[in-house]
């Protein structure tokens, strides 16, 4: 029994990874979603001897994870970016720190991406990772939310969504057409497009970035260009804004070195800054948003303590 039961914890395993994903659009959280699928492995270990085979284990896990995400969202305000909590302020405005949990946060791709996954699955998936995305998918209702992510992203029948949310096949075609056209209004007043950013761009970014060549630095963005630093309300907008940011309050990122890695289905950068006593120390996670040739919101997540040990990132850099 022990053997068997060892075999089907292993086989609830493989299928982490995509309801990570699952849930971490769901909740705006890659924290909240870990404690989602923990709570999705354990009703599924107690409930796997009702498993009836009619579905697909992938079918029935993202079934239970979607529930308990739902049984979350409870009385639950929605996380959220900066951009989104106010108008652009200035250089000269106070930081006002904000708890952790009002924020949409980051996640690794590694950790949300499924192993396997067919191209045009795969992409997919970026798509539905984005920041900007999955800001916009915590306006919806929670019921509208799943069902627009069941649909649209893991490809269901309205018929299983309407089982699995206890509704008619009606109510959920509803929710749907709701959703996308929530979803349609707040991109368009919010947001440009965004798009996967480019290798060239995200090398140039680099490169102007470590030699602290803001000429060459804003080059990069588009003139509506945001800058948010969460868990701080404060948000930028617009080249001059930036370059103001750079030159003052922001000039201790000056000698800064930045590593790769890939965050939100696009490429990102582990940010340090000079150590007065030797060597770098982590400063933020930097996750770019682009549209065509140009960097189009710079989201820097200054929470180090907390998103550099899951990105895999050391604390600090030696000489």
């Amino acid at each position: 029994m022990m053997l068997l039961q060892a075999a089907q914890i292993a086989e609830l395993e493989l299928h982490r990874t995509a309801l990570t994903g699952h849930c971490y659009r769901m909740l705006g959280s890659v924290t909240d979603a870990d404690d989602a699928v923990q709570e999705t492995m354990l009703r599924a270990c107690r409930a796997i001897d009702n498993f009836d085979g009619r579905s697909s284990l992938h079918t029935w896990l993202h079934r239970i994870a979607t529930n308990v995400c739902l049984d979350e969202l409870q009385d639950r305000k929605r996380r959220a970016r900066p951009i989104e909590e106010g108008p652009a302020g200035t250089v000269h405005d106070e930081l006002i720190r904000l708890p952790a949990n009002h924020w949409v946060e980051p996640v690794p791709d590694a950790a949300v991406l499924p192993k396997g996954a067919n191209p045009e699955q795969l992409a997919l998936h970026r798509e539905s990772i984005r920041l900007a995305f999955v800001a916009t998918l915590q306006h919806l209702p929670p019921k509208q939310r799943a069902a627009l992510l069941l649909m649209e992203v893991l490809g269901w029948a309205a018929s299983d969504v309407a089982a699995t949310l206890d509704l008619t096949v009606a109510a959920v075609n509803s929710a749907l057409q709701r959703a996308r056209a929530t979803m349609a209004s707040i991109r368009e007043s919010t947001t440009m497009p965004a798009e996967n950013t480019d290798a060239e761009l995200a090398r140039q970014f680099a490169d102007a970035f470590e030699r602290y060549d803001l000429d060459a630095l804003i080059a990069l963005m588009h003139r509506d260009v945001t800058l948010s630093m969460p868990p701080y309300a404060l948000w930028l907008r617009g080249h001059d804004a930036v370059r103001a940011w750079l030159t003052g309050r922001g000039c201790g990122c000056r000698g800064s070195r930045v590593i790769p890695t890939a965050a939100n289905g696009v490429r990102a950068f582990a940010q340090y800054r000079p150590d007065p006593g030797g060597g770098h120390t982590a400063w933020a996670l930097i996750v770019l948003e682009t549209a065509g040739d140009k960097i189009t919101a710079w989201n820097a997540f200054l929470e180090t303590e907390k998103w550099f040990p899951r990105f895999g990132l050391p604390r600090t850099l030696g000489e």
